[in-house]
């Protein structure tokens, strides 16, 4: 790991006021992403639908109970769930359904409402800090972003002797997410025709 990069990045807490930059650099981020690309096949609607969900996310969650980081240039998020915070279940799940019709083919739905039950389903139940999203503009991917920012919540983890868990949708993420510590403990196939989703577990490390 690269201590440079944290240097060169300085990360602050977002807050609602950050929502209007940092929603629409999450869409650029995700437009690719298998899961979107899935969720909401209609390529031209996709970042439509995926402004809502980042709306909903920071604004009618995380925001308030959860953590979300940011650079002083707006040009990452890492958004994180506190051990304290409930697993958003099936309730937290029912919310987007009034967007689903909207969004995305009614003959889609029931596939795509399925794979979210499926991921859902094999949340660790062991009290954990949950990286519901971490995302870096397109344009400075590469030079650091995303490693400060997960690093440098890595390490507040591991001075609370906390474990942390997250889905990974690109296996390419796969080797960098494992470099900071989290482990593949299944990798998983939502359902036929579907993305595939890695599922990473880290265990705090000592702090010296």
């Amino acid at each position: 790991m690269d201590r440079r990069e944290r240097v060169e990045h300085n990360l602050l807490r977002a807050t609602d006021s950050d929502t209007e930059v940092l929603v629409p650099m999450l869409v650029r981020a995700f437009c690719d992403d298998p899961v979107a690309s899935f969720m909401f096949i209609d390529e031209s609607s996709r970042p439509r639908a995926l402004k809502r969900f980042f709306k909903i996310q920071l604004r009618g969650d995380y925001l308030r109970t959860g953590e979300v980081w940011t650079t002083e240039e707006r040009s990452g998020a890492a958004i994180w769930g506190p051990p304290s915070k409930p697993r958003p279940g099936m309730r937290d799940l029912f919310r987007v359904l009034p967007l689903l019709p909207e969004l995305m083919p009614l003959r889609h739905m029931r596939d795509a409402l399925r794979a979210l039950f499926v991921v859902e389903s094999e949340r660790p139940t062991v009290p954990h800090w949950y990286l519901a999203t971490l995302g870096t503009d397109p344009v400075v991917q590469g030079h650091g972003v995303g490693s400060t920012l997960l690093s440098s919540m890595l390490d507040r983890i591991d001075a609370e002797g906390a474990p942390a868990y997250l889905e990974c949708s690109k296996e390419r993420n796969v080797s960098f997410y494992a470099r900071f510590g989290f482990n593949v403990t299944k990798e998983l196939k939502t359902v036929i025709g579907g993305p595939r989703i890695w599922l990473m577990w880290r265990e705090p490390r000592p702090v010296p």
